[in-house]
């Protein structure tokens, strides 16, 4: 595209050359010619190569490349690597080694790579891709223009709408968690026979596990994006566009309500709930039924990010109060021994 095409197309303000044909999007460090990168702040390394820059509006500077004004550079080059990038196309095709049920439904441009398999009476969208080794159960309904990479698996019964990106090693639909101990001790499964519905735009990071619900279904909403290696249990409801970092863990029947964010090697007990606009911090531990309000929480148990930082600084003069206390007992003790004296 040219400079000028990139800057109608982002409705930002172009400064310099608009006949610049970029080819790609690079970081600011690694771009040579034809590339376009993003400066975000006021301080930057001049000695880019790039043919092309994003940056914020109220920078000004006189750069030596055609630079594009955006109100949130960051955003704006996401947007265009987007075009610039196109994911990967396949044409319609399915592999000799690929198993295909024969009242499955396929629909137009599939692709399907070897040893995966398609099961009774499932659906494929439009321009769907399985790549190699994915599985697809039976009485399953994948959309239009989803990709699952290899090894992917969506057990029997699961919906998923359009678009969706299924990293490689996602489970979805495995029995969820549930057992109940019997008067000798011993554990009786409780029925996991209920299903996992995931909405359009969703996005799943490696080897994380979506379980199906117990007698209900595990939901995730349109536009959330959820990082490698998270575990959402049976039961679970994430609204749209949450994102989810790496390392979660989601309890039974948590609800997540729309737009929170939520960090790394967070743990939520059963039945919490996070309204809506709520941010987790990395790390942070939510007990079971725990209600957490929009804002910024962190810690275990989670709390008030101003109270955590209260009660972290409390915790770090510890060594400092000890010493304290010490010395004061020093100067009681030797007064005491003082006053004892004839």
């Amino acid at each position: 595209m040219k400079t000028l095409e990139i800057a109608e197309f982002l409705g930002g303000e172009i400064v310099g050359d608009g006949t610049v044909e970029i080819l790609r999007v690079a970081s600011l460090e690694s771009a040579t010619e034809g590339d376009l990168a993003f400066v975000e702040k006021t301080e930057f390394d001049l000695s880019t190569r790039a043919s092309c820059l994003i940056i914020p509006i109220d920078l000004e500077h006189d750069f030596p490349v055609p630079v594009i004004k955006a109100k949130n550079p960051k955003l704006a080059f996401s947007k265009i690597a987007a075009i610039l990038h196109t994911r990967k196309g396949r044409t319609e095709f399915r592999h000799d080694f690929s198993v295909v049920s024969e009242t499955a439904s396929i629909g137009e441009g599939v692709f399907i790579d070897a040893f995966c398999c398609v099961g009774h009476q499932s659906k494929i969208g439009d321009g769907s891709q399985l790549l190699s080794g994915a599985k697809v159960g039976n009485n399953v309904s994948l959309g239009e223009n989803c990709v699952l990479h290899p090894n992917v698996y969506v057990e029997d019964g699961c919906t998923i709408g359009n678009n969706v990106v299924l990293h490689p090693g996602v489970v979805i639909g495995a029995d969820g968690f549930g057992f109940v101990r019997d008067e000798d001790g011993t554990y009786v499964k409780f029925p996991q026979i209920g299903t996992v519905v995931i909405e359009d735009n969703v996005e799943i990071g490696a080897n994380s596990c979506v379980d199906r619900g117990a007698l209900g279904e595990t939901r995730i909403g349109e536009g959330t994006k959820i990082d490698n290696l998270v575990q959402i249990a049976h039961n679970v409801q994430i609204g749209k566009r949450v994102v989810i970092a790496a390392q979660t863990g989601i309890s039974g029947s948590t609800v997540i309500e729309d737009d929170c964010v939520i960090g790394g090697q967070v743990g939520m007990g059963d039945h919490a709930r996070v309204l809506s606009g709520a941010i987790i911090g990395s790390q942070a531990g939510i007990l079971p039924g725990k209600i957490v309000r929009p804002g910024v929480w962190w810690g275990t148990p989670v709390q008030p990010l101003d109270e955590y930082k209260r009660q972290n600084a409390h915790l770090k003069g510890i060594s400092r109060l000890k010493e304290e206390v010490k010395l004061l007992r020093q100067t009681i003790d030797e007064l005491s021994s003082i006053t004892d004296k004839p």
